[in-house]
């Protein structure tokens, strides 16, 4: 199950996900042309670098795509090269839609037929927790992983996550985005599944006591949680902790995501720097 392949790459290779962010500033610092082949460059180095360093990288779809087809290409490639280095895939899309097409978006990257398929994408529950049924249908039957979009640490975000339902589930409290964790706990005991389970969440790993604020403990999901925000957003061991607390993070259930701190290291730094930081983030208690 892919709860249980992520925890065993990041037993092997440390809690790290590093998010492939191809920002114009870091081609540029790479010596690379701000063009759809410095993007591949760019993105086929460091998956070649990263791989067997960390658990897993996040391509964040937006900046492939705002190349055009030729963009889209690339994530075709690079996605197909992570596959080639075992290295686990979570597809930054941030997707969220209604019936026909949710699915249509869930067999784009979770179907194994379609070049685009990723060994786990993150999606958006804010147009219905249950109209996300497609992506998990198709996750179940191809053994993929979703992460939900649960609470974030955009100051904008508040103003839907934390706001109140007016029904509680039990343990979890009465907001939206306790509400959205509670449904993911759910349908990961439905599958009874041995460890984690392959529904996860998005949960920023700089929102200190937010979680604690709003009723419930993220980890209660029994899924992965992605928590972007480590390095240069400021979050490191302390704040994870401080966030999920220290069992949560011994029992790899905690993917902790960073771009920038690795990325800014170069081409020829990369690895060095994965494995820098990897390094702090193990060091619990």
């Amino acid at each position: 199950m892919f709860g249980a392949r992520l925890q065993a790459a990041m037993d092997e290779h440390g809690p790290l996900c590093v998010g492939i962010d191809p920002h114009d500033h870091l081609l540029e610092a790479w010596g690379l042309p701000r063009t759809a082949d410095g993007l591949r460059e760019f993105s086929l180095r460091t998956v070649t670098e990263l791989a067997g360093n960390v658990a897993a990288v996040k391509p964040q779809s937006a900046f492939y795509e705002q190349y055009g087809s030729a963009g889209v290409a690339v994530l075709e490639e690079t996605l197909a090269a992570c596959r080639e280095h075992d290295l686990i895939s979570v597809l930054d899309i941030k997707r969220g839609d209604i019936g026909s097409t949710m699915g249509a978006y869930a067999r784009a990257y979770l179907d194994p037929a379609s070049a685009l398929a990723a060994d786990s994408i993150t999606v958006s529950p804010y147009l219905g927790f249950g109209a996300l049924d497609p992506a998990f249908d198709l996750a179940n039957a191809h053994d993929r992983g979703v992460f939900v979009l649960a609470l974030t640490s955009n100051p904008e975000g508040a103003e839907v996550q934390h706001a109140t339902c007016g029904e509680s589930i039990d343990g979890f409290g009465d907001s939206v985005a306790g509400t959205i964790v509670g449904q993911v706990a759910a349908r990961n005991s439905a599958e009874s599944a041995q460890g984690l389970g392959r529904f996860g969440l998005v949960v920023g790993a700089t929102i200190g006591s937010g979680a604690r604020e709003l009723g419930f403990d993220p980890s209660a999901c029994k899924g992965p949680i992605l928590a972007p925000g480590v390095g240069a957003q400021g979050a490191g061991i302390s704040e994870l902790i401080d966030v999920f607390g220290t069992d949560a993070i011994a029992a790899n259930q905690i993917l902790a995501t960073t771009s920038r701190a690795v990325l800014s290291a170069g081409a020829d730094g990369v690895r060095a720097a994965a494995r820098s930081l990897n390094e702090t983030l193990t060091q619990v208690g």
